[in-house]
């Protein structure tokens, strides 16, 4: 069943899902936002998404025509693919499409999983192991963003000169472990092109809603 021309997100404020709500405020997409669960209670969470997303995971987002997607790098490609835009994912024979799927990928492959395994250690390590797990895949994450850094170009975005979902992706994400502070001074170039981000007018009101 359709829904109107309308997308509607399974959310939680400062989750994934909000680089979802970000691309789709800057398309000017109608969307709706349905709560997707107790942020603290990752039962909850599971229990609000079944039915919905079969890996029971946010976000989830249901397209206008009543179909699923599941997977943020997923929907940022359709969603480029379907307005007919490289606002967010440069076109095919852009120079800066290489490096863009590059970091894409990166980024919900190597890094974003990192946040499953730590954020509840004890889903796969024994209870007597997580605080040590848990900070071997933090410290982990630290050399998979110092990484990053040293590949962001000089310009002001991620991309140099160029502005493009992976600073959506950044202004969320730096706002999660390690920390605000330690994005600022680690990972200047990471900080400043997701903070240059979340100040554009259309993104703003997201991240104010998502993080206060």
């Amino acid at each position: 069943m359709g829904n109107s021309g309308t997308f509607r997100l399974y959310q939680n404020p400062g989750w994934g899902s909000a680089i979802v709500e970000a691309q789709l405020a800057v398309y000017g997409l109608p969307y709706e936002l349905v709560a997707a669960g107790g942020t603290s209670d990752p039962a909850a969470v599971q229990e609000a998404m079944r039915g919905v997303n079969p890996v029971l995971q946010v976000p989830a987002l249901i397209l206008p025509g009543g179909e699923l997607m599941t997977e943020t790098a997923a929907m940022t490609l359709y969603l480029a693919d379907m307005t007919g835009s490289d606002t967010l994912v440069p076109g095919a024979t852009a120079p800066e499409r290489a490096a863009f799927l590059r970091w894409l990928v990166f980024l919900v492959a190597a890094v974003y999983p990192s946040f499953t395994y730590a954020d509840v250690p004890t889903r796969f390590v024994p209870a007597d192991g997580a605080d040590a797990f848990q900070a071997a895949v933090i410290g982990h994450r630290k050399v998979m963003w110092r990484v990053m850094e040293t590949e962001a170009r000089n310009g002001g975005w991620f991309l140099g000169s160029r502005f493009s979902a992976i600073d959506i992706y950044l202004a969320v994400m730096t706002h999660w472990r390690p920390g605000e502070a330690w994005f600022q001074t680690e990972t200047p170039k990471l900080w400043a092109a997701g903070t240059a981000a979340a100040s554009r007018p259309e993104i703003a009101p997201v991240m104010a809603r998502n993080f206060g």
